[in-house]
Order: C-alpha cells, then sequence, then structure tokens
C-alpha cells in the first residue's frame, strides 16, 4: 500500500481566489497542508474531506498494488512530469491532484503554476511535480480523474456564465449530481463563476409538484397551506414554491414564498410570470436551459436560472501528465 499522510506540511494556506497569479507572484511550491478551506465564493472543502475522498479513490485503483509500476520501475526510481491542458479550460480540483501523489509519498514535490478558478489556454502547464517515480505514476489516473471532471463542470459552467453577461441573472447548480461528489461538484460550479443552491434537502424548502399534488384539497390553494406550514415548521429556511403556470405563480408570490421556481417556461412566459410577481419574491427559472437558449431566458428578468446540465452532463476536459526523460 501506500505511504501514511504526511505531517509535515504548513498548518494553513490562504482561501484560493480565482483568477491567474498576478506578475509579481511566480510559481508557488505548494505542500499539501493539513487544514484549510477551498470555497470561491461557493461550498467550502477542507483538507480532511478531500484527503478522504482521494485515499478512496486510490483504494479502488491501486487494490493490493500497482501490478505494473511495481514489476517495472525500481523502488529508488526518481521522475518529474508536468501536468499540462490539452483545450482550453477553467481549472478546478487542483488540491486533489496534489494530495493524490502527496499521499504515496510525502517525498513528491510540487509547483503550482495556476490557480482554481482561472482560465487556461491549450498547452499551458499547470503543475510541476518530481520525485519517487512509483508514486507519480500509481498516483496519475485518480490525479486526472478529478482535475478533468471538476474543470469540466467548471468550463462549462463559465460558457453559461459568459454567455448572460450584461443580465441580471446569475447561474444556479442544481442536486443533480454525482452521488457522494455533490460538494466538490458544487465546489467547481463556483469555480466557473455560478452560484450554489441548496446543498440537500435539509438547507432550503423546495415546495415542487409533487408535494403541491398531496395537499390539492386544502384551503385556500395548495400553496398557500404548503408556504403556511413550512413556515411553522421551519421558520430559519428559506421556501421556495415551483410553479408551472402563472396562476401558481401569483398564488406563491400572494403566500409569501421567498422564491418562486418557473418551470419549464418559455422566455414570453417567464416575462410575464415576472411582472406578475412585480418584485414580490425572487425568479428562477428552470427547465430545459441550454446554451442556445439561456441569453434569452436570462432576458425575461428572471434572478435565477438553475442548470441541471453543469454537473449532470459536464464533459470532463482534457489534460495530461508529461513526464520528462529523466527517469534515473
Amino acid at each position: 500500500m501506500w505511504t501514511s499522510w504526511p505531517g509535515s506540511f504548513s498548518p494553513s494556506l490562504p482561501a484560493i481566489s480565482p483568477g491567474a497569479p498576478s506578475a509579481n507572484d511566480g510559481p508557488s511550491f505548494f505542500l499539501f497542508p493539513l487544514s484549510f478551506h477551498l470555497h470561491l465564493g461557493g461550498v467550502e472543502l477542507s483538507a480532511s474531506e478531500i484527503r478522504h475522498a482521494v485515499q478512496l479513490a486510490l483504494a479502488e485503483d491501486i487494490g493490493s498494488g500497482d501490478a505494473t509500476t511495481l514489476a517495472t520501475v525500481p523502488e529508488s526510481a526518481v521522475a518529474a512530469a508536468v501536468l499540462r491542458a490539452r483545450e482550453p479550460l477553467v481549472v478546478a480540483g487542483l488540491a486533489f491532484a496534489e494530495a493524490a501523489w502527496l499521499e504515496l509519498s510525502s517525498q513528491v514535490k510540487i509547483e503550482r503554476l495556476a490557480r482554481d478558478g482561472q482560465s487556461v489556454k491549450a498547452g499551458e502547464i499547470l503543475l510541476r511535480v518530481s520525485g519517487p517515480a512509483r508514486a507519480l505514476l500509481s498516483a496519475e489516473r485518480v490525479a486526472l480523474n478529478f482535475l478533468q471532471r471538476l474543470s469540466g463542470i467548471a468550463t462549462l459552467t463559465a460558457r453559461f456564465v459568459d454567455a448572460i453577461q450584461g443580465t441580471r441573472a446569475q447561474i444556479l447548480d442544481t442536486r443533480k449530481t454525482t452521488p457522494g461528489w455533490r460538494r466538490f461538484e458544487k465546489y467547481a460550479v463556483a469555480c466557473g463563476g455560478g452560484k450554489n443552491h441548496r446543498l440537500g434537502l435539509f438547507d432550503m424548502v423546495l415546495i415542487k409538484d409533487n408535494h403541491l399534488v398531496a395537499l390539492q384539497n386544502e384551503k385556500p390553494d395548495a400553496i398557500a397551506a404548503a408556504v403556511a406550514r413550512a413556515r411553522e415548521k421551519f421558520p430559519q429556511l428559506k421556501i421556495e414554491i415551483e410553479a408551472d403556470t402563472l396562476e401558481q405563480a401569483g398564488q406563491a408570490a400572494g403566500a409569501g414564498a421567498d422564491r418562486i421556481l418557473l418551470d419549464n417556461m418559455n422566455p414570453v412566459q417567464l416575462g410575464l410570470a415576472v411582472q406578475k410577481i412585480n418584485g414580490r419574491a425572487q425568479t428562477e427559472a428552470s427547465g430545459g436551459v441550454t446554451l442556445a437558449n439561456v441569453q434569452a431566458i436570462a432576458g425575461s428578468g428572471v434572478d435565477f436560472i438553475s442548470v441541471g446540465a453543469l454537473t449532470h452532463s459536464a464533459r470532463a476536459v482534457d489534460m495530461g501528465l508529461d513526464f520528462k526523460n529523466e527517469i534515473s
């Protein structure tokens, strides 16, 4: 198996900010700390949860041992490599890659040349790594899996955010995430400039059509009854109502909902709904949102646009770890 988690690193790391380092920053030499938080305005990720996820991934991939590397690469061999973007992308998840290599050997050295949230061009180097060749080889796929997936989400999110520049709307993620990866994927959305919707079923009340069906006989109407019950049970939580029609949108605003989710409405319908709600609640467009129509949706005047595709359909971006001819 791999070596234990190194315990001699610096105790903290400043919060990572989006964008490229300043001209005076130069490259940063990164020793993975025992305690820090990644946030970029969204979900905060701790070193411990990153490490845990990486350990599970390494155990899944390495199992009882990396047979190829153990058979062919001497234990004393050292190597150097660069991790390079092979297409334009927005970076997310560098700490996961770094943790993967450092989990296998505390002797690995990492030079970080990019930051989470930074847009990079094809060919740009994100990391330089050096150290025991076995560690670099055995952790390569785990490092890339995290980086390619999370950077893919950040890259797609940035495309949606760019498409609605100049409007009041903000891009939101959803709960349509990979099981076990929700916090990581929502972090990646924030790296791309999007905003996080509720993290789960516990931090916001979202009353949807199926909830309303169960209350269809309530007076004065199902929406008013649902909002009243939610306010009584969870007064500290924001309440959002899903509205499929203009009538429901009006009922939700009248009932005092904090936000109204306008489901599967076209831009004209959305504009009419925004007028009907008239500032009494925030508005969120949802359903069928694509890069082709998101600008028109934003032009309707809604406050938020939720896009499930950010996490359920993002393509892993192309990156590669290129070893130098220095193994010795």
